[in-house]
């Protein structure tokens, strides 16, 4: 998507000449260090990192995940999500109360304003937690975009979130994503052939 973006920007010169000098650099940067990888490709590369450098992540690759999180879809466009930035050394030993941070350099505690989902009205089901898991999804990709890993988390104690992060009665921590640098040999890209159930068993065609 980088190489078809930095060719489209090329091919109108008067665009150029407009843009900022600190902007079309940084154009030129992200164009040389993101190759031109398909969906499945990246997707494939992704996989849960469980030990971690001590490398900080850059803000400018923070800034690419947060934004990939920002322009996620959600029901309606209610765009329920609140996420606490977690990366300093106080920040992080508030994490350790609340569940295991695997020595990541920064966490997002991805949240939901129940005051702002959508509401089915068939059943009444409010899918803010649903959209806090596509905000997830979208930042997770968006890190291995960027050549960090991640790892996602359920496996917390919520009153321990609410309590250690200050979150207001109406907001509910749904996920925690770890982001750095894994320390170690990735998961193979091949592996999903031996993970992954086949297709024939996840899909139905119109009717169970």
């Amino acid at each position: 998507m980088c190489q078809r973006l930095f060719s489209a920007i090329l091919s109108v010169g008067t665009a150029i000449r407009g843009l900022p000098l600190p902007i079309f650099l940084r154009i030129l940067h992200l164009q040389s260090i993101f190759p031109n990888m398909d969906f499945l490709t990246l997707a494939k590369k992704r996989y849960a990192c469980r030990t971690y450098k001590k490398q900080p992540v850059e803000p400018e690759k923070l800034a690419y995940v947060l934004e990939a999180g920002r322009i996620a879809p959600t029901g309606a466009n209610r765009q329920p999500q609140r996420i606490v930035v977690v990366r300093t050394p106080e920040g992080l030993e508030r994490l350790t109360r609340c569940t295991r941070d695997f020595g990541a350099p920064c966490a997002l505690v991805v949240c939901a304003d129940t005051e702002e989902g959508w509401i089915r009205r068939s059943d009444d089901k409010r899918i803010s937690d649903i959209d806090a898991s596509i905000v997830t999804d979208h930042m997770m990709l968006a890190a291995a975009d960027q050549g960090l890993d991640t790892l996602w988390i359920c496996a917390f104690n919520p009153e321990a979130v609410r309590e250690e992060f200050a979150l207001p009665p109406h907001i509910v921590p749904v996920n925690i994503l770890l982001v750095g640098y894994g320390d170690g040999a990735p998961a193979s890209p091949d592996r999903h052939a031996e993970t992954r159930k086949p297709l024939a068993a996840t899909i139905v065609e119109e009717r169970f």
